[in-house]
């Protein structure tokens, strides 16, 4: 008797486009390590570790979210420190 080692359902989503957008528009080092993540996750799913899969997932999401995050923090420091040189009179 031959068994698939293939498991039900569908593998959770890998948050591969989030991870690329935040490699390219954010944060280069937080979106490869997303982009790392998010790439095992249908490995992990095919193999049967449903958990890890999921846990992938989930980092490549949490990593993602820092990359944005960091990102955004860096555009609004960089604003202030342009508006703050203009109105010092520096430009």
């Amino acid at each position: 008797m031959e068994t698939s080692n293939t498991p039900a359902g569908a593998p959770p989503d890998n948050n591969l486009v989030w991870a690329i957008l935040c490699t390219v528009l954010c944060c280069l080092p937080l979106g490869i390590v997303a982009i790392i993540k998010s790439t095992k996750v249908k490995e992990l799913w095919l193999q049967g570790d449903h958990a890890g899969a999921q846990k992938a997932a989930d980092d490549a999401k949490k990593y993602s979210i820092w990359g944005a995050a960091i990102g955004l923090i860096f555009v609004v420091i960089y604003f202030i420190l342009m508006a703050v040189g203009v109105a010092a009179g520096g430009f």
